[in-house]
């Protein structure tokens, strides 16, 4: 059973039903989908299925109109019941090293941050996000310091990769020479906490008729909901990034409180027993380079003692700062004599490159401005209504 938070927010006034982004089901809910809205009969449904499919996650049209091959009172069946249409772009950044932001809106109130980063994997990586705002809380991380809003649909995740290639004008899907070659998930929230919604992303992601990623090609990462990890394997057969950052429960309660529910023990276990888990599909370990906090030659040990037989690379990231955080970034000789010993024990241990900073877009930063936004307009407002009423 997937641990998936519903954070639904009740209200007693009747809704008025939005039509169903066709973006965010997969092959058989889409079917299932146009039988129930009577769009075609039962029989055809596959086939029609596979005509829709198609226009929408290989051409990425935003219009049924666009289904050249497709009858017109279909078309316009099509447009009666459901939509295609993208969130809103609230605000595109580019930082001066290519990579680039995008704020995007899915819903009133409803505001996350997605990122292309060039020169990353085959071509260049999308980090796309699972929730709005996140529950974990890590200490070092701009996001955790965002309260968590709920989870994102599977159109929503979709539709990060949909604005993506729209900007990086990659319609229809290429078959090689793509600038947006692998997907991570290490935006905003906690993946296995809406394992669900992630899952059927995936599923549309990597289906061979329409974006057509490779799995291997995409990757999860996780703080350590050990429960969710075979369950993540199973359904998805993505590759498996794990926030590690400490090496000893008591640092990593601090760092990610996460750790007090599922310490490293059970953590370590359920990497262990990851399905698919080989040389060929090692574990990222993530591990974030704190001043005086992670990153002595002994902890290096120490990491190296835990992860010992796990297939492993393990990505050193140096600290991106924020306003307000108390913690620094390790000094660059200690960063690389980390490396060295990591190295020498026979792991792969790149330090990454910090990207897009100047645009707050490196890893741990993202984070809604929209939130600061909206609290300082109602504070200016409460202000302005209490000078009336003195008046």
């Amino acid at each position: 059973m997937s641990i998936t938070l519903d954070l639904s927010r009740v209200s007693n006034a009747p809704a008025m039903k939005a039509p169903v982004n066709l973006s965010g089901l997969t092959r058989g809910g889409l079917r299932q989908a146009l039988i129930d809205a009577n769009v075609c009969p039962p029989e055809k449904a596959k086939m029609r299925a596979s005509q829709v499919w198609g226009w929408i996650h290989h051409y990425g049209v935003t219009e049924f109109s666009a289904m050249s091959n497709v009858a017109k009172d279909m078309q316009a069946k099509l447009a009666e019941h459901f939509t295609l249409a993208r969130p809103e772009i609230v605000e595109r950044q580019v930082s001066k090293d290519g990579t680039r932001k995008w704020l995007i809106r899915t819903a009133p109130g409803i505001e996350i941050e997605t990122v292309y980063i060039p020169d990353v994997g085959r071509a260049g990586a999308l980090c796309v996000s699972s929730q709005v705002g996140c529950t974990l809380n890590c200490t070092f991380c701009h996001t955790g310091t965002q309260k968590l809003v709920r989870n994102l649909t599977a159109a929503e995740i979709v539709a990060q990769v949909q604005v993506a290639r729209d900007d990086l004008d990659e319609w229809p899907s290429p078959k090689e020479d793509r600038r947006l070659s692998n997907i991570v998930f290490m935006g905003m929230g906690e993946p296995l906490y809406n394992l669900d919604n992630v899952a059927d992303a995936i599923d549309i992601i990597s289906d061979n008729e329409g974006i057509a990623l490779s799995r291997r090609r995409i990757t999860v990462s996780t703080s350590g909901v050990v429960p969710q990890l075979d369950a993540l394997g199973t359904r998805t057969a993505a590759m498996l990034a794990i926030s590690l950052h400490a090496t000893n429960d008591a640092l990593r309660d601090v760092l990610v409180p996460l750790n007090k529910k599922y310490n490293l023990e059970q953590l370590m276990a359920g990497i262990r027993a990851y399905p698919g888990l080989s040389n060929a599909r090692r574990v990222t370990f993530e591990y974030v380079m704190l001043k005086g906090v992670n990153d002595s030659p002994e902890e290096a040990r120490a990491l190296l003692k835990l992860i010992k037989g796990i297939p492993a690379k393990i990505n050193l990231i140096p600290f991106n700062p924020w306003p307000g955080v108390e913690y620094e970034c390790s000094d660059w000789k200690t960063i690389e004599r980390f490396a060295a010993i990591l190295n020498k024990a026979g792991y792969a241990s790149p330090i990454r490159t910090p990207r897009g900073r100047d645009i707050l877009a490196a890893c741990g930063q993202l984070k809604s401005e929209s939130e600061k936004v909206r609290a300082s307009t109602l504070r200016k407002a409460e202000q302005a209504a209490a000078g009336a009423e003195a008046a």
